[in-house]
């Protein structure tokens, strides 16, 4: 692991959190989850796979449409501490590139699949002016559909002003992580809290002075 960090918290005084969906866009989940922060007048961040952008660029353009924003999640999904240096450049810029052509604007923040990253790409990854952002709530592992409520429940108890909390609405049946997301949704914003971007956050932590 890089001594560069990867962000999980940022500071906030006020009651925000961002709602982070990785490894789409996903023609089935990635809707639905839409149709929630509609509903809900919220913003979320999706960390996209680019053999994922490839196939689904309408669904993006949604996506970016609705006012979320898209984030890095690399081209394949590897563990970037096991590759050589021009393959860690390949799927951090191909991904870049995809975005940009389809939506037309940079991504700001990177998400390592499974956290994983070194020295060396991380140093890249920065260079390129991202924040690399991780997540409060590993432990619902909505990935491993743990059922509905573990989800809920091991997300409540990190939840915090300026948290950043991890979902995934690709590969695989994410049908848990919808419903959880969707009671998650409804009782954090009866619980005072706004549902923004991560770069919301960002940009509400640098006014903090952090």
């Amino acid at each position: 692991m890089s001594n560069i960090s990867i962000v999980d918290q940022f500071v906030a005084r006020e009651k925000v959190v961002a709602f982070t969906f990785d490894d789409g866009p996903n023609p089935v989940y990635t809707h639905q989850l839409l149709d929630i922060f509609r509903q809900a007048s919220s913003k979320a961040t999706f960390y996209m796979i680019g053999n994922q952008i490839e196939q689904h660029r309408e669904l993006v353009r949604t996506v970016v449409s609705e006012g979320h924003e898209i984030g890095n999640h690399t081209y394949t999904h590897p563990y970037m501490s096991r590759l050589c240096e021009q393959e860690c450049i390949n799927e951090v810029v191909w991904t870049e590139e995809l975005i940009i052509e389809t939506v037309g604007v940079k991504p700001q923040t990177f998400r390592p699949p499974y956290f994983d990253y070194n020295e060396q790409a991380a140093q890249f990854i920065r260079s390129r002016g991202y924040t690399i952002v991780g997540a409060v709530n590993g432990e619902a592992m909505d990935w491993e559909q743990p059922g509905v409520q573990h989800i809920v429940d091991k997300t409540k108890e990190k939840v915090s002003p300026g948290s950043v909390l991890l979902f995934h609405d690709g590969f695989g049946d994410r049908s848990q992580t919808v419903e959880a997301v969707r009671i998650l949704v409804r009782e954090l914003l009866a619980e005072g809290y706004r549902l923004v971007t991560v770069s919301d956050l960002i940009g509400l932590s640098a006014g903090e002075g952090a």
